[in-house]
């Protein structure tokens, strides 16, 4: 489903420093992976890279059977989608229903194809009730979940979550983490929140400083303290 081999990404404003190096991994269809590390550790770098935001140095991507080079992000797009940490930065009509349509009519859908996803995914995530809602007025775990919404209803493959139960208060993440398990898609979760991580993914990597530090099951990391405290956790 996803292949990473050699990933190198540097910052040009940072004097060419290496921000990611070496970055080599795959993941199997359906599969759901934890990224962590300390802050700075290069999580986010890495799903910019893998969704074709950042640009690497060197190094390949490949999702599904596309890779991920800038002639291909089109295509990338339908198959791979992000949700970002702050859901304001992906908020940006004046309503539930238009953010949600967003990309759906930027692809060409039809309004009746529009219409029946868009009450599908507002149905699975119980948000129906928010449909016609003026999106800046919504609270942090609302806007969390129609920026779920959004990405969803483009029927991804591949699902990009950079820390997404962060602002949440302990029930809005508790509704988010129960759906997330009922999702079928293939996810790469950037979190600092272990207990997430260990209920939703059997597989973690953790970054240290640009680099894959350890690559295991999540129950076997998440209950080594030596190694956690050696990469800031």
């Amino acid at each position: 489903m996803l292949h990473v081999t050699n990933l190198t990404v540097t910052y040009k404003g940072a004097g060419d420093a290496v921000v990611l190096g070496d970055i080599t991994f795959s993941l199997r269809l359906g599969e759901r992976l934890a990224l962590i590390g300390a802050n700075g550790a290069g999580k986010s770098t890495l799903l910019l890279s893998l969704i074709g935001i950042m640009t690497p140095k060197a190094g390949e991507i490949i999702a599904g059977d596309i890779p991920v080079t800038q002639e291909r992000l089109r295509d990338l797009r339908q198959l791979v989608g992000m949700v970002f940490q702050n859901p304001d930065d992906q908020l940006f009509m004046p309503t539930v229903l238009e953010d949600i349509a967003f990309g759906l009519r930027n692809y060409g859908f039809d309004e009746k194809t529009i219409e029946t996803r868009i009450d599908a995914i507002l149905g699975r995530l119980g948000i129906v009730h928010l449909k016609n809602r003026m999106s800046h007025r919504l609270s942090g775990g609302e806007k969390r979940l129609v920026a779920l919404a959004g990405v969803l209803v483009m029927e991804p493959s591949l699902l990009l979550m950079d820390e997404p139960s962060s602002f949440l208060d302990p029930r809005a993440r508790r509704t988010l983490i129960t759906i997330l398990d009922d999702l079928p898609q293939t996810m790469v979760i950037a979190t600092h929140d272990l207990d997430l991580a260990l209920t939703l993914c059997r597989r973690t990597i953790l970054l240290k400083q640009g680099h894959i530090f350890a690559d295991a099951s999540t129950t076997e990391l998440l209950h080594d303290p030596v190694l956690l405290e050696q990469c800031g956790l």
